[in-house]
């Protein structure tokens, strides 16, 4: 059986994570966490970036920076991971869900403007499979209408928009380090990008539990103490280390992945009668986050995933449109029409892809794909 995914492993891990369990500190923020904060604030050009135990947390701490207070609006798309959505409500907010383009499964940024009202406080756009949403157009709206912009950019690293890395572009970004992406601190895992610097220093606090605990290691203060809200949103040592050994190969990674993709999309460009395949803007460097196609319709996928799973190779959907699930009609609503989130939703199937997938893995998706849209 071809899995769907397999965590990245590079072998370049042991030694760092071997390090960070015979150190003297394995809390966190420590030569690794830093190593990893420098080669993301080089590498982002971002004014601050902080790891997190998850992307989940970094959004968490986004929504607190902002100051999101209950009756607060947050307008995001519905096509979405719950995190993206819980990170606000949490803190009281209302989600205003907005309808996708069937191109690229992102924020319809030409409908964001009518959904702002005068509770509005941030947009959140989603650059899902690591492909980015319109941030000209959609900075140009917050800029107008005084809003916050944070990026989920959970799917994106190493991704650009205009040359820009995803999550730079806004005022906050978050990156996902799940098992599921591109790397991975050892399982789970997250970043939490600053591009304003005014907020540094409180991300810095809410991070370490609400306490002035950094100022204190670095001499500012002559002992510290509790002066925030905050939470436990410091990953340890160990899943830093993981991570760095990561990054020094990230390159390499990544252009690992994109060959896969690219050997999917050349694979199947005979097949555009049955099924619809990727769309990559112009402006947009994509990391091959994912490869997916769609389907006539949800029937057509059911027989697609059943067929594909007959041929021993696990192929999956994902997110079921936040507007329509339970907690999703409770605390949040649609503006305008569900046009294309569901239908295209409904159409979307993913296939296998990982760092370091050999090619005969590979090659065996690619005959199982051409069995079964033969048969359907």
């Amino acid at each position: 059986m071809i899995p769907f995914n397999r965590p990245l492993y590079t072998g370049n891990e042991d030694q760092y994570v071997t390090a960070a369990m015979r150190s003297t500190k394995m809390s966190g923020d420590g030569k690794f966490g830093k190593l990893c904060h420098s080669w993301f604030e080089e590498y982002l050009g971002c004014a601050k970036a902080l790891l997190t135990p998850s992307c989940t947390h970094a959004l968490e701490m986004a929504a607190i920076l902002i100051n999101i207070q209950p009756g607060d609006e947050v307008i995001m798309p519905s096509y979405t991971f719950v995190s993206t959505a819980n990170a606000f409500i949490m803190r009281g907010a209302k989600v205003i869900f907005v309808d996708v383009r069937p191109d690229t499964m992102n924020i319809d940024e030409t409908l964001i403007e009518v959904a702002i009202t005068e509770k509005t406080k941030a947009i959140v756009p989603v650059h899902y499979a690591g492909v980015a949403c319109e941030m000209d157009v959609i900075m140009d709206i917050a800029t107008r209408h005084g809003l916050y912009v944070i990026e989920d950019a959970a799917q994106g690293m190493m991704s650009t928009y205009k040359g820009k890395p995803l999550g730079t572009i806004g005022h906050l970004g978050t990156y996902s380090f799940h098992e599921t992406k591109n790397y991975t601190s050892g399982g789970e895992g997250g970043l939490l990008i600053i591009n304003d610097e005014s907020f540094v220093g409180r991300a810095e606090i809410i991070r370490e539990k609400g306490t002035n605990r950094g100022q204190f290691w670095r001499g500012m203060v002559d002992k510290y103490t509790w002066v925030d809200i905050g939470s436990s949103y410091l990953p340890s040592e160990l899943q830093a280390a993981y991570l760095y050994g990561q990054l020094l190969c990230a390159d390499k990674v990544n252009e690992d992945r994109l060959n896969t993709w690219r050997s999917y999309y050349h694979a199947f460009a005979s097949y555009r009668d049955k099924v619809e395949l990727p769309y990559i803007p112009e402006n947009c460097v994509h990391n091959a986050h994912m490869f997916y196609i769609k389907c006539k319709d949800l029937d057509v996928r059911t027989k697609f995933i059943e067929g594909m799973k007959n041929q021993n190779v696990m192929t999956v959907f994902h997110y079921v449109p936040l507007h329509s699930s339970p907690c999703g009609q409770l605390y949040g609503t649609l503006s305008g029409s569900d046009n294309f989130t569901t239908k295209e939703s409904e159409r979307l199937v993913r296939l296998p892809l990982w760092g370091g997938m050999l090619s005969e893995e590979r090659n065996q998706v690619i005959r199982a794909v051409a069995t079964v849209l033969a048969e359907i």
